[in-house]
C-alpha cells in the first residue's frame, strides 16, 4: 500500500463524488456471461505471471502481509470481487483502471503487480478468446480527435490541471518528461541534472548555439527554452497549455532571457517562417495518428536549409500500436485525452514521407521508468498537499496507478522512449525543384 493510501478504503471513506465520477461512482451494466468470462480471463492471466490475487475486506490499516510473507510474488489483493469482475466484464483494461479508483483492489507493490501484467500482455489472453477483444474494447471518442480545436481541449484536459499540482511532483526544472541519468538506479538528487543532461542533449543534437533560430513545439514550463537562450539562441517556444504558458513567461522574465525567447499559445499547424533547429519533447504522443503525416510535414516545412530537428518521443511495439490505435484506453479516457504512441516503425516511415531523414536514433526506457518511480514516489509523498489544492481520493489514485502504469511500460520494456535527431531529405515535398 502507499503511503497516502493507508485507511482509505475504510467503510467510512468519503463516496465517489458521482458529478466528477460518473463512471467510478456506479457499476457498469455487465451480464452474467461476460462478468464470468471476465473472471476466467483474469484467473488465467494471472496464472501466466508471478502475481498472486488475495481477497481482502477493506480496512483502516493498509494490506496486512499475506501468511507466508508473499514469498516473493507480488500480490494483487481484492477488496470487492464482484464489482472488480463486473467492471472488467463490462468495460476491459477500463475497467481495471476504474475498479482501482474506486478502492476495490489495491496491491502490496502496485508497480511489480504492473509491470508482471506488462511483460506477458501477449499471452494474457486464451488465443481462442482474442477474436472477442471487441466485445471488451471501445472506440476512441470521436470528441477526443486532434483537430485545431481538439488538440487544444486534450492539452488543457490534463496540462491545465494547476501549475501548483506539477510543482508538488516534479524537480525545481519542472520539467515532465524523462531525463537521462548518468547512473541507474537514480536518487531523487540526481533528477535536475538529468533532466538538463537530457536537455543539453537534444539541443546538441539539434546543433543549437549562438545565433540559432530555434522553434520549440510543446514549451512546458520553458526550462529547454531557457537553456538553449543561455546559449544564445533566439527561441519560438509555442503551446497550447495557457497554464504553462504563463509560468513560462515569469520563468524567463526572472532569468532576464525575454529579450531572447517568444512563448505563443499556439497550434505547430499554425506556426510560419523557417528555423536552424526544431526540437519537440514528448509531444509526438498527443498529436494522434490521423495527424502525424501533417506533423512531420509541418517540421520539414518549418526547417530552414540545412538545419536540424531533434524529439524524444515514447515508443512502443508496432503491432502494439497498430492493436491500440483505435482503441479508447484508460489512458486516453482519464490522463491523455486523444494520446497515442507511435512506433519506431511509424515515426520513421512517417517521416521519410515527409522529407525527412533519421541520422540518430538512441533509446533511454531504463532512465524513464526511474524518472516516473521519482516522480511516484514524491507525488505520494505530497498526498496531502495534492488535496489542500482540491484533489480527491479518486484523483490521488487516479495518477497513482497513471505513475505505477507508466513506469511498470518501461520496466517491462512495452514501452521505450527515444531522442532522434532528423534532417531533410530532398526538397519540401509538394514545393518546385
Amino acid at each position: 500500500m502507499t503511503a497516502y493510501a493507508r485507511g482509505h478504503e475504510s467503510a467510512d471513506a468519503a463516496p465517489v463524488d458521482p458529478a466528477r465520477w460518473p463512471d467510478v461512482a456506479r457499476l457498469p451494466r455487465s451480464t452474467a456471461l461476460r462478468t464470468a468470462v471476465a473472471r476466467r480471463i483474469v484467473e488465467h492471466a494471472l496464472s501466466k505471471t508471478p502475481v498472486r490475487i488475495r481477497h481482502g475486506a477493506r480496512h483502516h490499516g493498509g494490506i496486512p502481509a499475506p501468511a507466508d510473507g508473499g514469498g516473493g510474488h507480488p500480490t494483487l489483493v481484492l477488496h470487492d470481487p464482484a464489482a472488480f469482475h463486473r467492471r472488467i466484464g463490462a468495460d476491459g483494461l477500463i475497467g481495471f483502471g476504474e475498479s482501482y479508483m474506486a478502492g476495490e483492489w489495491d496491491a502490496d507493490d502496485l508497480v511489480a503487480v504492473l509491470t508482471a501484467l506488462a511483460s506477458h500482455a501477449d499471452d494474457l489472453v486464451p488465443a481462442p478468446l482474442r477474436r472477442l477483444r471487441g466485445a471488451w474494447v471501445h472506440r476512441r471518442p470521436a470528441d477526443d480527435r486532434n483537430s485545431l480545436e481538439g488538440a487544444g481541449d486534450n492539452v488543457r484536459r490534463h496540462y491545465d490541471l494547476s501549475n501548483d499540482l506539477f510543482a508538488l511532483f516534479l524537480d525545481p526544472s519542472l520539467t515532465y518528461s524523462s531525463a537521462v541519468f548518468t547512473e541507474l538506479p537514480a536518487t531523487h538528487g540526481d533528477l535536475t541534472a538529468a533532466q538538463h543532461r537530457k536537455i543539453d542533449r537534444l539541443l546538441d543534437l539539434a546543433r543549437v548555439g549562438p545565433g540559432t533560430r530555434l522553434l520549440e513545439i510543446g514549451t512546458g514550463w520553458g526550462e529547454l527554452a531557457l537553456r538553449a537562450a543561455a546559449r544564445g539562441a533566439e527561441v519560438l517556444t509555442v503551446t497550447l497549455s495557457a497554464e504553462q504558458r504563463d509560468l513560462a513567461v515569469r520563468r524567463i522574465a526572472a532569468a532576464g532571457l525575454s529579450d531572447r525567447v517568444t512563448v505563443e499559445l499556439r497550434d505547430y499547424r499554425q506556426v510560419h517562417g523557417h528555423f536552424d533547429a526544431v526540437v519537440s519533447v514528448e509531444m509526438i504522443e498527443a498529436v494522434g495518428a490521423e495527424y502525424w503525416p501533417v506533423f512531420f510535414a509541418a517540421l520539414r516545412r518549418l526547417l530552414a536549409p540545412g538545419g536540424s530537428v531533434a524529439l524524444q518521443g515514447i515508443t512502443m511495439r508496432h503491432e502494439s500500436m497498430l492493436n491500440t490505435a483505435r482503441t479508447h484506453t484508460w489512458i486516453s479516457k482519464y490522463v491523455f485525452p486523444g494520446g497515442l504512441i507511435p512506433s519506431r516503425e511509424a515515426i520513421a516511415g512517417e517521416s521519410a514521407a515527409a522529407g525527412l531523414r533519421i541520422t540518430d536514433d538512441t533509446g533511454y526506457g531504463d532512465h524513464y521508468a526511474e524518472t516516473l518511480k521519482l516522480w511516484r514516489e514524491d507525488f505520494l509523498r505530497q498526498a496531502e498537499a495534492v488535496t489542500a489544492l482540491g484533489f480527491d481520493r479518486v484523483f490521488l489514485r487516479m495518477w497513482e496507478l497513471y505513475l505505477a502504469y507508466s513506469e511498470a511500460g518501461f520496466r517491462s520494456r512495452y514501452l521505450d522512449v527515444r531522442q532522434l535527431r532528423l534532417v531533410a531529405d530532398g526538397p519540401v515535398p509538394g514545393s518546385p525543384r
